[in-house]
């Protein structure tokens, strides 16, 4: 197998990134065993992967710890920091007194000494006996929750730290106070749902934008213009979907649990769309996959989608 050498964005941190990320969202835990998601991160780094997404709420860190581990015993990397290691914090830990240890928790599942970078999932609060099915709503407090990341940072805990699902009247809010800024933030983002308003805001505040379901929940994968696209330039559907979000200056986080696509899925940088091309994905229409509204309720921060994400729906 044949490693594809990734490129590097550069944060607003100074740390570097790699243009693609392998995701291993909650769904991973439950869709194959422990082993066989090792085995699959192992395959992702001899095809050129570096950047893997965890968090405390997927159940995947002690596994993606493992896959470091025996690519680094197994000579597949030199040292850890060939690999860029992203988690987030959980609603149940956004708390000031909470975000330390959370994270303290999170480096020993991974059996590493630091994280690249380090996500406040939601910007939400939940009781700690809360789950995501029986959520138990508390104020969330951007400003003394970020301060205590900022803290995770100057530890060295941290190389860099940013946000998730912010939209831009939050990340607004949060910059008033901040003293050092996201250095992404991680939002869906695919050909089905845009975020051009998001992405705009964003990279003017020097904020990179990571995209969760670039392959999209919302029939992406099934889409007319993708396949036209995919069949002209002799790419997969993937392919192309993952593409643009590279050309629209984002970072897409990706999954696979199949050895071809996984290796597919990195083949994205030697190659380009046409100004035709994109034009004709500007025009698939848009729906939001994940509304978020299990934090949506009468008594709690958020009374509707609509504040939750401040319009951008």
């Amino acid at each position: 197998m044949d490693t594809v050498q990734v490129p590097e964005v550069e944060l607003n941190s100074g740390h570097k990134m790699p243009a693609i990320g392998f995701g291993t969202g909650a769904s991973a835990a439950s869709a194959v065993p422990a082993e066989q998601l090792v085995q699959l991160i192992v395959a992702a780094i001899a095809a050129g992967y570096r950047h893997f997404d965890t968090a405390a709420i997927y159940g995947t860190e002690e596994v993606v710890g493992r896959a470091a581990a025996e690519a680094l015993g197994g000579g597949l990397i030199k040292s850890r920091a060939e690999l860029f290691v992203t988690s987030k914090l959980w609603c149940t830990d956004a708390h000031r007194d909470l975000v330390l240890p959370a994270l303290q928790e999170t480096l020993r599942k991974l059996g590493l000494e630091y994280v690249d970078l380090y996500l406040i999932h939601w910007p939400i609060r939940m009781s700690k006996n809360s789950s995501i099915h029986n959520v138990e709503m508390m104020n969330f407090d951007v400003r003394e929750t970020w301060a205590a990341m900022e803290e995770c940072c100057r530890l060295g805990l941290a190389k860099s730290i940013g946000i998730s699902n912010f939209s831009s009247a939050k990340i607004a809010k949060l910059l008033e106070n901040a003293t050092i800024p996201p250095a992404v933030n991680q939002v869906e983002m695919n050909v089905g749902w845009q975020q051009g308003k998001l992405v705009q805001f964003c990279r003017e505040k020097k904020i990179h934008i990571s995209a969760w379901s670039p392959l999209g929940a919302n029939a992406v994968m099934e889409n007319p213009i993708l396949e036209e696209i995919a069949v002209n330039k002799n790419k997969t559907l993937a392919q192309v979907a993952l593409r643009w979000i590279y050309e629209q200056g984002a970072t897409p986080i990706v999954r696979s649990f199949n050895k071809e696509r996984i290796m597919q899925n990195i083949q994205i940088f030697d190659w380009e769309l046409s100004d035709e091309e994109v034009h004709k994905i500007r025009q698939i229409p848009q729906h939001r996959a994940g509304s978020g509204k299990e934090f949506v309720s009468a008594d709690g921060q958020y009374k509707s989608i609509e504040e939750l994400w401040d319009g951008e729906i």
